[in-house]
């Protein structure tokens, strides 16, 4: 994304300016437990790996961990791991996830960078590693276009983020900021308007009126669509090669340490499905809805899964330059101080499954553990 460049000071001693973007949810738990055993898919059976009894995943129920959802509903990922049994457990959002991952109650997660980046700061760079990427693209800026006709027409209008601190509102504040458009970075007042409201909630507002667009993840972006919004703003468009991370993969370095076999059996799952996502594009969709219903209850409608789908790229690389990037940009909206990102990639794993699966080994851009 083309900004001027922030230097980072990557001290241990660093320190987030925002106490609420590692706040857990509610009393109800981490996260959900996935729905009992499904028959059609892969049990724990056989050797168990390194003598592991489980290992505990955490994911979300949405399109841009569909690495996630399709390694679990086809079984890639119990496959690799044999007599281990894989345990999910299902999350709104990513400080939980990160609140769960530092009481060991997930080993393993599927995550987007801010929650990663501001996870390994606050536990001064001594909690988690990214592993792997998983997904790139998917975020949309979608406006009701009998209120905003173009990119020039933002300026007083009321646009909504998932979330304080979150991967879609540092990308909203640094393009509003580059626009030379004021935001105060945690009221949300300013020039333009800046509400923050869970994704379930955003198609309500906009339909409502209450919001004149709002900066989204798939499916929440292609579900405005079908209610009337139009995009104005894919974020890829902002990204060199149209790439940016959007979902990585991070594990407990405690987990990594104890357990490097089981690591490994897992990112070999990950790459074995993310290549049967692109080879089977139309099975992976049905498989996507498939385990969005067992985990969320319901399915997406066809216009909303098709157009979702389409807008995410799986992938095996971590995308880490666009990782340091969005660090930047979140050091420039003010909602970041002095994030901490030396040694935040730990990648030896997935470049040995990369190379014995005859592919090129992908970068940490100069983050990776020395």
């Amino acid at each position: 994304m083309p900004a001027p460049r922030t230097t980072l000071r990557r001290s241990l001693a660093a320190t987030l300016t925002l106490p609420l973007l590692i706040s857990a949810l509610g009393a109800c738990g981490y996260g959900s437990q996935a729905k009992g055993e499904d028959k059609s898919v892969p049990v724990a059976k056989g050797e168990k790996v390194g003598g592991l009894d489980e290992v505990k995943v955490g994911y979300f129920a949405n399109i841009t961990h569909a690495t996630a959802l399709v390694g679990l509903q086809e079984g890639f990922f119990q496959k690799e791991l044999g007599g281990t049994r894989i345990k999910p457990q299902v999350f709104n959002a990513g400080p939980s996830e990160i609140e769960a991952l530092n009481a060991e109650a997930i080993d393993v997660g599927w995550i987007g960078p801010s929650p990663a980046i501001n996870g390994y700061t606050r536990s001064k760079g001594r909690n988690l590693r990214i592993i792997s990427g998983s997904a790139s693209g998917g975020v949309s800026l979608v406006v009701n276009p009998d209120r905003i006709a173009s990119l020039h027409e933002l300026r007083g209008k009321r646009l909504a983020t998932p979330q304080l601190g979150n991967t879609q509102d540092v990308a909203l504040l640094h393009y509003l900021a580059e626009k030379k458009l004021t935001v105060d970075p945690t009221t949300g007042k300013g020039e333009v308007t800046v509400l923050r409201q869970d994704n379930k909630e955003i198609p309500n507002s906009f339909k409502s009126g209450a919001i004149d667009g709002a900066w989204v993840p798939e499916p929440t972006a292609s579900r405005l669509v079908t209610e009337g919004g139009k995009v104005l703003l894919d974020e890829r468009s902002l990204w060199k090669d149209g790439k940016f991370v959007i979902t990585n993969v991070i594990a407990s370095q405690n987990f990594l340490t104890e357990h490097p076999d089981v690591a490994e059996a897992l990112l070999r799952a990950s790459v074995k499905t993310n290549a049967w996502i692109k080879a089977n594009p139309e099975k992976a969709k049905a498989s996507v809805n498939a385990r969005l219903k067992r985990d969320a209850g319901k399915e997406l409608p066809a216009e909303v899964l098709d157009a979702a789908f389409k807008n995410v790229e799986v992938t095996d690389d971590p995308l880490a330059a666009s990782l340091r990037d969005s660090a930047e940009h979140a050091v420039g909206t003010g909602l970041l101080k002095d994030p901490l990102l030396d040694g935040i990639y730990d990648l030896r794993s997935l470049n040995r499954v990369l190379k014995a699966a005859g592919g090129p080994a992908v970068p940490d851009a100069g983050l990776g553990i020395k």
